[in-house]
């Protein structure tokens, strides 16, 4: 490689926690799928949830898709009041790559996560290995989101980040689109063997 990787940095949802409201909603709707998908596709959107990592308040959100839905007025607020059992738990496998190039002392290890700001601290509750990054830039607290470029220059500047020494992994390819448009390193997770391949791919150690 033309610049050794001394800087890694991580998505959360996605690639270290398991985050899906379906995890919620397969239970309001008794596993009818279909009624579930049709829900999460035209009332509660991944859209209109993305607007919250974005730094829209959770209030205000909720405010908004009662007006435009009343009918749904019970399972529009369940979406953040049962928001922590979205998650099936940690990602096991890549979480113990994460400790284990952590252990290297090889590497600086960031955190690049669309997150509302209003949930980040029952986050770092639920999942206290957040704690152990050497950094982590909160789409919420910044009021903007991938794969928007100014949150990676924001993550660049503050912890002084080389974007030719430095590898991005994340779930959604468009963010990956967006890092590379920066010189970023990106590796599209897809599972735990392609991304060992990407990794020994850079010359990775752990």
């Amino acid at each position: 490689m033309k610049n050794k990787i001394n800087t890694i940095i991580f998505d959360l949802g996605g690639v270290l926690v398991d985050w899906n409201p379906k995890y919620v909603y397969r239970k309001v709707f008794n596993d009818d799928e279909e009624k579930m998908q049709w829900f999460l596709n035209t009332v509660c959107t991944s859209d209109w949830n993305m607007q919250q990592d974005e730094g829209r308040t959770i209030e205000e959100a909720v405010n908004l898709k009662i007006a435009e839905f009343p009918k749904y007025e019970e399972w529009i607020r369940l979406y953040y009041k049962e928001w922590h059992r979205m998650f099936s738990g940690s990602i096991n496998e890549n979480v113990t790559l994460f400790k284990k190039l952590k252990a290297t002392n090889s590497y600086k290890i960031y955190a690049l996560t669309n997150w509302s700001a209003e949930k980040w601290e029952l986050a770092l509750e639920l999942f206290p290995f957040f704690n152990e990054f050497d950094g982590i830039v909160v789409s919420g607290q910044e009021k903007t989101r991938k794969p928007h470029l100014k949150i990676y220059k924001t993550l660049f500047n503050r912890y002084h980040i080389i974007p030719e020494k430095a590898i991005f992994i994340d779930d959604n390819k468009e963010n990956i689109i967006a890092a590379k448009q920066l010189n970023l390193n990106g590796i599209h997770y897809t599972n735990y063997a392609q991304l060992l391949q990407r990794l020994e791919f850079y010359k990775i150690i752990f």
